[in-house]
């Protein structure tokens, strides 16, 4: 990593209240702008967040908000109504409100002496969600985004949902970390020593937990549509430069927007990367210039100056190479291919047949099945990727390719065609396809998952008819892969997949069908490629935050087997930053356990529990503390939810909150 100390123009920070168009509600910002833009003006660069720039970000931010501003730009993070220092109570996620006061944002900058009229957004997970959906309302200052590791499909590419399916691990897990996350206080240091308590306590209680909400809307409806671009790509108006890795799970909104958007004004990227910005240099690697590979991008939309930007191919994607499975790695083998189109024309289908025997296999697995699938957003920690799949596999029935005799290279989303048959009205069924070595060893190359009930499509439940023979198909999520000579393509198929997907409430068993079942993989034909190269990672000077060891260290993820009772237990430090002290004083302390319980053959079992600790203070100006418990669990009719919240100051108890909810279990 290199670091920039010195710039072209001198960096000025600023923080400022920017007024909605409600003119009750302000939301406060932190400006990195060259220190003469009034007398030379720049366009603005926006970035806004839910995650608080005083704390969670600040790090992050560091990085590169300065580093545009010394580039010519005015950098803006803002931080989203009723989250760290800004006025108003939270809302649902991506909700009406948040995208209206971003419109307001947008045309604010653009009004300001030091901005030239032009703005551009961009983010990572949520802000590269409102990027684009912002986007979609085109307000007429926005000319660019950046959006990364981000969704065009709110409902079957996002945290609650997958192939119909309910996201036991994320849909519990996000939902607990973002109550935890909202009941936060604003910083006495930005908001005023009276205000911030009052301010906090009308947070606290505005607060309902996003998991009953999104239970309520177990099939594709008017509120996922709600802020999902694919209903009507044709609205964004701004050029748009897609970023995904190939171990984040939204790498496929990528593949969409380099189909669906006009290539004139889109380029999609496709690294080896986690859920992570790609100059940060988290496992795996390489890390790349993306600072300087997005200022390209700036420069050619927002100043009119010819970077070649647009002359690189429409989608630039990383073919990883065969490795052993591991579950980090901090450089991924492989190389940069590029295609003019998508789907490009050196991609053609493959299909091969699962089997060739008549009689239909049982797919019958434990429902435990799942527990080696790694975490569902890799972080670059030590234990995010799937482990050696052999385990896996042995819970699965198997269909194993013959040894091959070339290279074969995948770019795309492989599918898989099955003739089947459902022992009850409502089943799951997960396709894995794995790299199988020589030696044995299973690597995942990629998954996928349908409820069969979401067979005819997402906006509805139609249960199946046992004894009645169907053919379903469904994509994989998207990859770059090489399978090398003498390997095994192997397709893992099972009826369960804990705790990623949350089992229906009856003890199913799926019949299948080799010879009339086939994988399709999308098969990249080999031939010249562009030279196509990044700069070495860029940043500003990094924030001296001080990073504690954690006082009890514990495993990232641990899986526990109760021999007598069956019941398997795996327990999650998400490990998203711990305990750190910021160099103005701040004291931010965070510890969050998720664990998720299951019996091998009892579906009503199945439970998942979020748990929380959150503590700030600095000096004379507080301390607060919040903790949240979420917990998820299943009748065979309906979701129970339980939540709880205790928020106290100085000692003090502000707010103490239980919720119980129900809901029945439509499709889930």
């Amino acid at each position: 990593m290199k670091y920039r100390e010195r710039f072209d123009r001198r960096v000025i920070r600023e923080d400022v209240w920017i007024p909605t168009r409600d003119g009750r509600t302000r939301l406060h910002a932190r400006v990195w702008r060259p220190a003469d833009a009034e007398a030379d003006p720049v366009p603005a660069l926006l970035e806004y967040l839910p995650y608080r720039k005083s704390d969670w970000t600040a790090p992050r931010d560091a990085q590169r908000h300065p580093w545009y501003a010394g580039r010519g730009y005015a950098s803006v993070r803002v931080d989203i109504r009723g989250h760290g220092d800004s006025e108003g109570v939270p809302g649902d996620e991506y909700d009406a409100q948040e995208l209206r006061d971003g419109v307001d944002v947008v045309n604010w900058l653009a009004r300001q002496p030091w901005c030239t009229g032009r703005v551009g957004m961009f983010g990572i997970s949520w802000g590269g969600f409102n990027s684009l959906q912002i986007a979609a309302l085109a307000p007429e200052p926005l000319k660019a985004i950046v959006t990364v590791c981000s969704t065009d499909d709110r409902y079957d590419n996002d945290v609650h949902y997958t192939g119909g399916a309910v996201l036991g691990i994320d849909m519990l897990a996000w939902a607990g970390t973002m109550l935890a996350f909202a009941a936060r206080p604003p910083d006495p240091a930005s908001v005023g020593a009276e205000r911030w308590l009052p301010m906090w306590k009308e947070r606290l209680d505005s607060l309902e937990p996003f998991l009953h909400t999104w239970l309520d809307h177990q099939q594709r409806d008017a509120y996922w549509r709600h802020g999902s671009v694919c209903e009507e790509y044709g609205a964004i108006k701004a050029a748009v430069l897609a970023v995904g890795g190939w171990f984040d799970p939204y790498r496929d909104t990528v593949l969409r927007l380099a189909e669906h958007l006009p290539a004139d004004r889109v380029r999609g990227l496709i690294g080896p990367w986690s859920h992570q910005y790609p100059d940060r240099g988290l496992p795996p690697g390489p890390a790349i210039g993306f600072l300087q590979e997005t200022l390209r991008w700036w420069d050619h939309w927002l100043k009119d100056t010819d970077t070649g930007v647009m002359a690189e191919p429409l989608l630039r994607s990383w073919i990883n190479d065969p490795v052993p499975p591991a579950t980090s790695y901090d450089v991924m083998p492989g190389r940069w291919v590029g295609d003019d189109a998508w789907p490009s024309p050196r991609v053609g289908w493959s299909e091969r047949p699962l089997g060739t025997g008549a009689q239909p296999v049982t797919v019958r697995s434990p429902l435990h099945t799942g527990v080696d699938a790694g975490r569902f957003f890799p972080f670059g920690n030590a234990s995010d990727l799937p482990p050696d799949q052999r385990e896996e596999d042995g819970r699965s029935v198997c269909f194993d390719s013959a040894p091959l005799d070339d290279r074969v290279e995948i770019l795309g989303r492989p599918r898989v065609r099955l003739r089947l048959d459902s022992a009850t009205p409502r089943a799951h069924v997960v396709a894995r396809l794995c790299d199988v070595a020589p030696d044995g060893s299973s690597t995942l190359v990629t998954r996928g998952v349908l409820n069969l009930l979401s067979r005819h499509g997402r906006d509805r439940a139609v249960e199946w008819t046992p004894g009645e023979w169907e053919d379903v198909e469904f994509d994989l999520t998207g990859i770059g892969y090489a399978f090398p000579p003498g390997h095994r393509v192997r397709v893992a198929v099972s009826d369960a997949y804990w705790p990623w997907v949350w089992p229906h409430g009856e003890r199913g068993a799926l019949r299948v069908r080799p010879a009339d079942s086939a994988l399709l993989l999308p098969v990249r034909e080999p031939g010249a490629e562009p030279a196509i190269r990044f700069e070495e990672p860029e940043q500003a000077p990094p924030l001296a935050v001080t990073y504690d060891a954690p006082a009890e260290p514990r495993p990232e993820r641990l899986v526990t087997r109760d021999v007598a009772t069956g019941e398997w237990v795996l327990d999650v430090d998400p490990n998203y930053g711990g305990s750190r002290t910021y160099p103005d004083g701040l004291r931010y302390e965070e510890s969050a356990r998720e664990t998720y319980r299951i019996r091998s053959d009892d579906p009503l079992s199945a439970s998942a529990v979020s748990e929380w600790t959150i503590r700030l203070r600095r000096g004379e100006d507080g301390d607060a503390e919040v903790r949240t418990r979420t917990q998820l669990r299943a009748t065979a009719t309906e979701f129970i939810m339980d939540s709880r919240l205790e928020a106290r100051a100085n000692g003090e108890t502000v707010a103490e909150r239980t919720w119980h909810r129900t809901t029945p279990r439509t499709s889930g």
